[in-house]
């Protein structure tokens, strides 16, 4: 296998470089670097030239021996997708519980029942790392196919020391083994555990003082996370956790305001969290403290699709200033998709995203999530060859035919994982 990849003649390249440091916010998410008759010259899996097919030619030319050359004429090609917001590592499914809500059952409903996060607790407890491993390399491997190189992952099916521990290793064995970069979050605060109904103070403090500290020795995650929401964490108890994450490294993000406007973007800015996730019932004062924190509003259009609810704000969060992600929300109850595709259409669809800031919120601002921005999320000198072939003309293209997956080829550091070899 040649250690070049030498990709020509694009119909548009969306490098999605801007110049610009940081998460993209207003106009800026509309700045996708387009190059027409594109071309991208990737060695030793990272990134030497960008720029258009004639000038690579004239810099590379003598080389091209060298090189797999990939004729992409016709088609787009951008970064690989980054997806900043799942919980890919659980065991089991509910599927039952879809056509419970189709019958009129409450997301709320059914966990207060004993379902919804506590049944895939329950699963997850009872699984082996065998066979977490198993369930969510299929996972991964449906992530790839829909061009998706960089997933975070979340804990929190668990709620105790030994399945936290269990979930988080996992997830390292799998950075460790599977194509795609897996960026790990802790989040012991996802639910309140059964066994500690109505002791939620004591729960958190479990996780402080029993959790936190082995996560940490082990080298386990790189973010905090706390579901923030009326029934579940207040937040008080949910700053209480992330503060105590703060303490030991962990950058903090927040589940906010999902089901009740509960100030969770609000405490998002206010503890400086890297981003707030779901906010489809943010306030506009929650609204207007992000945008002055600079906080990310991670939007999950395909979860609030599946849970038949408005959409967040999408187009009013980007007007006001704050930088918006999106995300599948890959897990078990109220997203069981891995189709980052359809999450970009669903956004311009249901949040009136445009098919520009669509594509910014599933790359660049995807990786700013995820604090990493400077290996991908944008096509650029020195970043990591994560590159997506699609078969369409343009960015406007891709958003336009919804609910398909367009994608020809993927390549993760120069290595093709997606489709067919093209010399």
């Amino acid at each position: 296998m040649k250690k070049i990849i030498w990709i020509k003649h694009a119909s548009q390249l969306a490098t999605l470089a801007s110049g610009k440091q940081g998460p993209r916010a207003k106009t800026d998410m509309s700045e996708l670097g387009i190059i027409e008759d594109g071309s991208l010259w990737i060695e030793n899996g990272y990134i030497q030239a960008v720029g258009t097919t004639r000038e690579l030619e004239g810099k590379y030319g003598e080389r091209a021996e060298e090189a797999e050359i990939v004729d992409a004429s016709g088609c787009l090609v951008t970064p690989g997708l980054v997806d900043p917001h799942t919980h890919v590592v659980y065991g089991g499914s509910r599927e039952r519980e879809f056509e419970m809500r189709l019958e009129g059952a409450t997301y709320m409903d059914i966990m207060n029942a004993g379902g919804g996060i506590h049944a895939t607790t329950r699963m997850t407890r009872d699984a082996s790392e065998a066979e977490l491993i198993e369930q969510a390399t299929r996972r991964l491997d449906s992530f790839l196919a829909h061009g998706v190189t960089t997933v975070e992952g979340k804990s929190g099916y668990g709620m105790n020391l030994e399945t936290e521990l269990k979930q988080l290793r996992v997830m390292k064995k799998l950075q460790e083994t599977h194509p795609i970069d897996l960026v790990p979050t802790f989040m012991g605060a996802h639910a309140v555990p059964l066994e500690y109904k109505g002791r939620e103070d004591e729960f958190i403090d479990y996780l402080i003082e029993n959790v936190l500290p082995v996560v940490m020795e082990e080298g386990l995650a790189v973010f905090n996370d706390v579901f923030c929401e009326k029934g579940v964490f207040t937040p008080e108890q949910s700053e209480r956790m992330l503060e105590a994450g703060k303490r030991v490294g962990l950058i903090p993000k927040i589940h906010a305001d999902e089901i009740e406007s509960y100030g969770g973007a609000e405490l998002a800015a206010k503890v400086g969290a890297i981003s707030a996730e779901h906010l489809l019932k943010a306030s506009e004062e929650g609204i207007q403290a992000m945008a002055k924190s600079g906080t990310i509003a991670c939007l999950l259009p395909a979860t609030a699709l599946y849970l038949r609810e408005e959409a967040a704000a999408g187009r009013r969060m980007i007007d006001e200033g704050v930088p918006v992600a999106i995300s599948t929300d890959c897990n078990p109850g109220s997203s069981p998709t891995t189709s980052m595709p359809l999450v970009m259409n669903l956004a311009c669809i249901s949040m009136r995203l445009t098919p520009a800031e669509a594509l910014t919120a599933a790359t660049y601002n995807a990786a700013c999530a995820i604090k990493s921005e400077d290996k991908v999320g944008s096509l650029e000198i020195g970043k990591q060859g994560d590159v997506v072939l699609w078969d369409v003309k343009n960015y406007q293209e891709l958003q336009y035919l919804f609910g398909v997956n367009h994608v020809k080829s993927v390549w993760k550091k120069g290595v093709q994982v997606v489709g067919k070899t093209t010399n």
